[in-house]
């Protein structure tokens, strides 16, 4: 007799779904093989099951057993499969009824012992066993929270191969776990804007950049507070919704990130990685491409401190997901599209030793090597962060004497209330930044003054038409801080001072 069961596997951040077929071949030499394009991991889930049975007090059949992973040209990974296989095995002993696994998908990881342990991608694999119609979904007790976000599928969660077996079996009933959706009333950061003395006009670009959803490069010498102000960003900008809360916790779940959080993640990522890091864990990749620090920064703010010290190929790598809000990797195996909707903080010195520019100390690098340092950072890049804003070094004096700066709370409604027009004007979850060049001429209707002051600006500093739109873009939202209807001369000469390094 071939028994059936249904598990999953995971390919990039979608779950897909497997079929776990296993038939007993009558042999002197009783073994275990599977088939179906298993990895490594799969492969070695031999031992864990064949253990697993055995210390539950299971019977193990004494026969060849064939166990095929359908369908057979998706490779499957990582040791989700070794629940539904071991209870396969079981059915095909009528050690578990079939009939019970019929709209019913098991994933989990098996100890030696029995113990069924936590695995990577439970709310993926919900959100696929919804999509597809099955009506219980079983996983390990620990990823039960994070599953039950998907509430239109039963989720049971259980400790042990032998709890599954009995739940199956109908002699124990777990009760089914449920999560409630609703966002916290209070966000805990950890960190406020008003924790910063001075820099009000850096506070101020990080306002506009929270209220459009723009990209901001911070350009001061080392110890003017660029990494605190670009730390603080989440915390002014509006909480996740629910849909955009599912969307970071499948990226987070699929990669294994969440560490031991259960349920939703609620907060906006941050991400901040080093200078040393590689094309694949900025970008994503691999032999089976993962999201990279980009995608993990989805909804929230990616932080690239020291950023001309990034490779050149990473940072140019940036430029499709900036503009796109998605990042394609292609192997020859395969290719993933992954979400990377986020706002880029790039920091930087004004030259290698920091010093440029402050008469109270001496630039130690020549022109030469300042210039090379400045241009490590392409001009198609640039022209895709919106808001160059330079951040001095406050004095000691000043330091003393400067009362906090306002709290992120109070930052936050304006931006809120801004994000409010923009959705009114252009559809929900939508932002300024993201405007296409058709919603930009239908929203941004520019006075005689105003495109004469544009013309004269464009050729003064040398526009592109990117950074062109960009700039009305920026100029709409300072205008949606204010509450205005219509763009003014004011609102460009603030959106234009954010080009400096144009």
């Amino acid at each position: 007799m071939v028994a059936q069961a249904h598990g999953a596997t995971l390919n990039g951040i979608d779950a897909l779904p497997v079929l776990v077929e296993v038939d007993f071949i009558g042999t002197r030499e009783p073994g275990f093989r599977i088939v179906g394009l298993p990895d490594k991991a799969v492969q070695e889930s031999v031992e864990r099951v064949r253990s697993a049975i055995r210390n539950c007090e299971l019977r193990i059949p004494n026969n060849l057993v064939i166990c095929n992973l359908a369908p057979g040209d998706i490779r499957k990974e990582g040791p989700l499969l070794d629940l539904p296989i071991a209870i396969t095995v079981l059915a095909g002993t009528n050690q578990v009824p079939p009939e019970e696994l019929a709209k019913t998908l098991l994933v989990g990881e098996l100890g030696l012992d029995g113990e069924v342990r936590r695995v990577d991608g439970a709310l993926n694999i919900a959100l696929m066993a919804a999509e597809l119609g099955y009506e219980r979904l079983i996983v390990p007790e620990p990823n039960a929270e994070e599953a039950a976000v998907v509430q239109s599928v039963e989720v049971y969660g259980v400790r042990s191969l032998l709890e599954a077996v009995e739940f199956l079996n109908g002699s124990m009933f777990p009760a089914r776990t449920t999560l409630s959706l609703e966002r916290p009333a209070t966000m805990e950061y950890g960190v406020d804007f008003e924790d910063i003395r001075g820099q009000l006009s850096a506070i101020r670009a990080l306002e506009v950049t929270a209220a459009g959803a723009h990209n901001v490069l911070l350009v001061g010498p080392p110890g003017s507070g660029k990494t605190m102000l670009a730390r603080r960003l989440p915390t002014i900008l509006p909480p996740l919704s629910l849909q955009e809360s599912i969307e970071v916790t499948r990226i987070y779940s699929a990669v294994g990130a969440k560490g031991t959080k259960q349920g939703l993640i609620w907060d906006r990522p941050f991400r901040s990685p080093h200078h040393t890091a590689s094309y694949a864990a900025v970008v994503g990749g691999g032999k089976t491409p993962r999201p990279g620090e980009i995608s993990l920064a989805h909804f929230g703010v990616l932080f690239m401190d020291e950023m001309p010290e990034f490779d050149r190929g990473v940072l140019e790598s940036l430029r499709q997901p900036l503009e796109d809000g998605v990042c394609t990797v292609a192997r020859v195996q395969d290719t993933q599209t992954f979400p990377a909707e986020c706002i880029l903080v790039g920091a930087m010195n004004p030259c290698p030793c920091g010093l440029k520019g402050y008469p109270e100390a001496q630039c130690v690098s020549s022109p030469a090597v300042c210039g090379k340092y400045a241009n490590k950072i392409s001009g198609p890049l640039l022209d895709r962060i919106d808001l160059h804003v330079t951040v001095p070094r406050l004095k000691p004096d000043e330091l003393l004497n400067m009362q906090p700066s306002e709290p992120s709370a109070a930052i936050r409604e304006r931006v809120l209330k801004a994000r409010e027009r923009q959705e009114q004007r252009l559809g929900k979850a939508r932002t300024n930044a993201k405007m296409t060049p058709r919603e930009l001429r239908e929203t941004v209707d520019l006075d005689a003054e105003c495109k004469e002051f544009m013309r004269v600006m464009s050729a003064n500093l040398g526009i592109s038409a990117r950074v062109f739109d960009r700039l009305l873009k920026v100029a709409r939202t300072i205008a949606d801080l204010k509450g205005d209807g219509a763009l003014s001369k004011a609102h460009l000469a603030e959106a234009v001072q954010y080009r400096s390094m144009s």
